[in-house]
């Protein structure tokens, strides 16, 4: 049985495979169709049916974005009121979706269907951002899948995907503790390969340590931010802080204390570079390097973590975080 012998046969294509795009902006994927052997769009026949889906990290679930057939139109989740299709002509299937949140980053399906005829074409919808390793106050290997994700969330970030944190190795992150990715594997970054960090003579690379259970196993975690809509800074103050002092400060100037998401996001982003420690929301105490030199983070550019000191005795600087309206 051949169906296709009828008439000519459902093409669809993305004239791109990456779209690139930030936390806040709009941005448009690319779907178009077509029928083979000619330029029309439809047979006219039958109603063209089009369906987006995110993809998971393991093809084998979908989530619902926005379907169109006709005049009727739906999204889903967290998708309603920033998605629409852009229909510049009548073979145009291209997705728009505004306000684009942290959550939006990945692959995404665009299905067509005309009677017994269907075809899809994949985009992946990339994020400008960071990924940065996170463990909370408790110490090193805490967190359950879970906790993880609330921890990413509570720092104004996601569970970072293995793809964002491959493109973080290749860029130079190096870190030796194993943390939980979005797929719920747990993995590490090595580009000095060293002894503590599965030996030496081991090539540098993602270490992976497969997939543990979301519940018991603990581990820190990788987490991924982008930009913000708003201003970070280091707070001017006559004194140092204890960190209650901090939050009362920043709050005093129409501010709320910085979450560690925030600092990563302006000192890889915008290039945010202060030798100055200060308060953050989860307790701890960092400060932001972009020009290394002497007495401030000497030999790299990072965010460099002092710790989580006494909140009631320990006296520090604070960053605070102004939301735009």
């Amino acid at each position: 049985l051949n169906l296709a012998e009828n008439g000519p046969r459902l093409l669809v294509v993305a004239e791109q495979a990456k779209i690139f795009s930030h936390r806040g902006g709009n941005v448009t994927l690319p779907c178009k169709f077509y029928h083979e052997h000619t330029s029309t769009a439809g047979s006219g026949t039958h109603k063209i049916r089009v369906k987006w889906t995110k993809l998971t990290y393991d093809y084998l679930k979908e989530v619902d974005v926005f379907v169109a057939m006709g005049h009727h139109r739906k999204s889903y989740g967290s998708y309603q009121g920033r998605v629409s299709l852009r229909e510049s002509s009548e073979n145009d299937a291209s997705l728009v979706i505004t306000n684009i949140m942290l959550e939006d980053y990945g692959r995404y399906k665009c299905e067509v269907i005309e009677g017994l005829e269907d075809d899809t074409a994949v985009v992946t919808l990339n994020l400008e951002g960071v990924v940065f390793p996170y463990s909370p106050r408790l110490g090193r290997y805490n967190l359950n899948f879970h906790d993880a994700q609330r921890a990413c969330a509570e720092q104004d970030s996601v569970m970072a995907s293995f793809d964002q944190l491959y493109d973080a190795w290749r860029s130079g992150l190096d870190w030796c503790n194993a943390g939980w990715l979005s797929d719920g594997s747990v993995q590490y970054p090595i580009t000095k390969p060293r002894e503590p960090c599965g030996g030496k003579n081991t090539v540098p690379g993602v270490r992976n340590y497969g997939f543990w259970d979301k519940d018991k196993s603990r581990y820190d975690v990788f987490c991924f931010t982008s930009n913000f809509n708003g201003r970070f800074y280091y707070l001017i103050h006559p004194t140092k802080l204890t960190y209650d002092e901090a939050v009362q400060a920043c709050l005093k100037d129409g501010s709320q204390i910085a979450k560690v998401g925030q600092i990563f996001a302006a000192w890889k982003l915008l290039g945010y570079d202060r030798c100055d420690a200060g308060w953050l929301a989860d307790g701890s105490v960092r400060y932001p390097i972009s020009r290394p030199r002497k007495r401030c983070s000497p030999s790299e550019a990072a965010v460099r973590f002092v710790g989580f000191p006494d909140k009631k005795h320990k006296l520090y600087g604070v960053y605070c975080f102004r939301a735009y309206n």
